[in-house]
């Protein structure tokens, strides 16, 4: 779409680990820029959370044509694979909507910063002069009389009702949030497969972990999240018992009596 970009540092050629891939792969420092610059466009136009669904490393190379860059992006640790899926790291922070608003605040206070002393000192007194003037037309006893009446910030009626965030379409998780009762069957569409629609201890965690996050996205992009989870927490194995799990100290073992052979006594 005309109008897109991606965030990229102005010394991305001369990151260490852009030398560090081009060494591996013996190519052009600018030709790693390159690629870098394909694949994390690849992921901001097809993914909303850092996930690309059943791509592999070979199928990353395949697009952008470049056989084993994914490799070296998952060795420096730009790229991650996990299960089925292709995982970008830090995704939110560098792409996405809201990371390219932070890069643009960011860019406009600079320019703000960038403003001259005296430039900043004729916008200060002009603000101040004209204050004055306003409180120099208001008669003294008006001012002395005027009082603002208290503000209830917080009424009972709006205290009793308690609403989601809602910004441009999307939203914060929130306790009584539920998914379509027909997202097993989308969530085939999306190519994850749920042989069961989730359970409600399967979606009251997923709430309780994004209400923590505070996160903003759309109804279908929670329910696309809400699959991923449910279906990877399906097929991940139980987890073991930790070998470090300190001892019961209140327990005595018993000694070993036995002999040893060849011992003598």
């Amino acid at each position: 779409m005309a109008g897109d970009w991606i965030k990229m540092r102005a010394d991305l050629h001369t990151h260490p680990k852009v030398v560090r891939m081009a060494s591996a792969l013996k190519a052009d420092r600018l030709r790693i820029v390159g690629g870098l610059h394909s694949a994390w466009c690849l992921f901001d136009v097809h993914s909303v959370d850092g996930f690309l669904d059943g791509y592999s490393p070979e199928t990353l190379d395949d697009m952008i044509g470049f056989p084993g860059f994914a490799r070296a992006m998952m060795a420096v640790g730009w790229l991650e694979m996990e299960a089925e899926n292709l995982v970008m790291p830090r995704f939110s922070e560098h792409n996405g909507q809201s990371a390219k608003r932070r890069a643009q605040d960011a860019a406009r206070k600079k320019d703000v910063r960038k403003k001259s002393a005296p430039e900043a000192d004729k916008l200060r007194t002009r603000e101040e002069k004209r204050r004055e003037d306003i409180k120099d037309q208001t008669p003294h006893s008006a001012r002395e009389e005027k009082v603002s009446p208290p503000v209830d910030n917080f009424p009972a009626a709006q205290q009793a009702v308690i609403t989601p965030q809602v910004t441009g379409g999307k939203f914060a998780m929130f306790d009584e949030w539920q998914p379509d009762e027909d997202l097993q069957r989308r969530a085939s569409v999306w190519g994850i497969i749920l042989k069961s629609p989730p359970e409600k201890t399967e979606i009251a965690e997923f709430v309780t972990y994004w209400i923590g996050e505070g996160k903003f996205f759309t109804q279908s992009q929670w329910e696309q999240k809400l699959a991923r989870s449910v279906s990877q927490r399906r097929i991940r194995p139980a987890t073991a018992v930790p070998a470090n799990r300190q001892r019961d100290i209140t327990v005595m073992p018993e000694p070993d009596k036995e002999i040893p052979d060849g011992w003598r006594g």
